[in-house]
């Protein structure tokens, strides 16, 4: 009896011991979290992004291991250059990263050799609600989700202030008006073109011209992008290289350096190009003053042109839960107001929101505005420029050139679009992509 008694005793001792010790001894060290998914310790995330630096990157990345000790990421800014063939390469190999940034029109060439989001994670009905519709067009097929943006981009106009002043003219919301003031813009002597009103017609020194075929393109009621043998479509082609053709239309020549630099040098009043081109221009001219505004319409038809980049998950990863995980913390509101807030320390702009309930905080930014305003309306195809994929873009962007270059050299544009409309279907059938992503 007395032994239980002092068996008891003791417990008791202990008990009361551990309690004072806990309440009123010196805190405990902070030990390592033991991951629930596996034994091996720490998880390390490998990232590659293409755009930004790490050091714009690093705010956001502390503040998700912050919240998650037990994951540590490591990101790496890739070069573009062959970048999509050598990130499918390796990813086969079994040597790619657990993330990287494919864009929006990629989607055929990486589809079979990318994890798809948990559903967990990311349901379709919270990715629809979360992102513009050019979003879902994009990176969901047969219900699986396969990338996530953190950012939404496009073409917008770009204006000269004091050229457009100059001609007492206003920011155009048609294509009617946007001819209109560009002739009024264009200053012409005997040798040429001096101050072109709008850069459009070529596909050799107007940057982003597949884009802006695009746009007129997807604008155009009647066209088919798989085949733009119709009226319709021999009509946008008409009317891109009428920049250059019709003398009374005429803004732009063949002799004219690239629009970027001629609009960073004061000598372009309508220029169109994604968010990025502000960043360049602010550097090149300083003193320029230019604004951006959404692209023109037709009357009755809200479409806008979208290129734009997203997180992916190979599925060579070890790590695709965590690595999707990480994806869900990178577009939501807390890290993209970050990455904005560390990029606008150092440029212009940052990466325009993904999100929709964050459009109306930079719906009246002077820089960023334009693209988010044109969110809604985004569609895109497969002629978006710089991608640098050698792959679906960069194949179909060629046959469109070779149309541009035969109607600025006098064939029809009906005629011209019969060989664009072969190469079409034989870049299609290539990536096995025959029906259009975006109508």
């Amino acid at each position: 009896m007395k032994k239980i008694i002092i068996i008891f005793a003791v417990i008791a001792l202990a008990i009361l011991g551990g309690f004072l010790y806990w309440k009123f001894g010196p805190p405990l060290p902070n030990l390592p979290i033991k991951l629930p998914f596996g034994q091996k310790g720490s998880v390390t995330l490998t990232v590659w992004g293409l755009w930004e630096e790490e050091n714009l990157m690093k705010g956001v990345i502390l503040e998700y291991q912050k919240k998650h000790p037990e994951v540590s990421v490591n990101y790496e800014r890739k070069s573009s250059a062959n970048y999509r063939s050598r990130s499918q390469t390796q990813i086969k190999e079994g040597q790619g990263p657990d993330i990287l940034m494919i864009h929006n029109s990629w989607l055929p060439m990486f589809k079979s050799i990318l994890a798809s989001a948990p559903a967990g994670i990311f349901s379709q009905k919270e990715y629809q609600d979360t992102f513009y519709p050019v979003a879902f067009d994009s990176f969901v097929e047969d219900g699986q989700i396969y990338a996530a943006p953190m950012q939404i981009d496009g073409l917008a106009l770009y204006y000269n202030e004091d050229l457009l002043n100059g001609v007492s003219g206003k920011v155009p919301q048609n294509w009617q008006e946007f001819i209109n003031i560009a002739v009024k813009m264009t200053v012409k002597d005997q040798s040429g073109i001096k101050t072109a009103g709008a850069a459009m017609g070529t596909a050799s020194n107007v940057d982003h011209f597949s884009d802006i075929l695009g746009l007129l393109l997807l604008q155009q009621p009647g066209v088919n992008m798989e085949d733009p043998t119709t009226t319709q479509a021999a009509d946008v082609l008409r009317f891109y290289t009428n920049f250059i053709l019709d003398p009374k239309k005429k803004t732009w020549d063949v002799n004219l350096p690239p629009s970027t630099q001629m609009f960073s040098e004061g000598r372009l009043g309508f220029y169109f190009a994604p968010s990025w081109r502000a960043i360049e221009i602010r550097a090149a001219n300083p003193n320029l003053k230019f604004k951006i505004a959404s692209v023109p319409q037709l009357v009755g038809r809200q479409v806008g042109w979208a290129s734009f980049w997203a997180f992916a998950v190979p599925s060579s990863s070890k790590n695709t839960q965590e690595a999707w995980q990480f994806i869900k913390f990178l577009t939501s509101q807390e890290a993209e107001k970050l990455a904005y807030q560390e990029a606008a320390k150092v440029r212009i702009l940052g990466q325009p929101y993904s999100r929709v309930d964050l459009r109306d905080e930079l719906k009246a930014d002077p820089w960023a505005g334009a693209f988010v305003s044109q969110g809604p309306i985004y569609k895109f195809w497969y002629l978006s420029s710089r991608t640098f994929d050698n792959g679906i873009n960069d194949e179909m962007i060629k046959y469109w050139e070779d149309g541009v270059n035969a109607t600025l050299q006098g064939q029809d544009p009906q005629s011209a679009l019969q060989k664009v409309a072969k190469g079409v279907q034989q870049v299609l059938g290539k990536f096995n992509k025959l029906a259009s992503p975006s109508p």
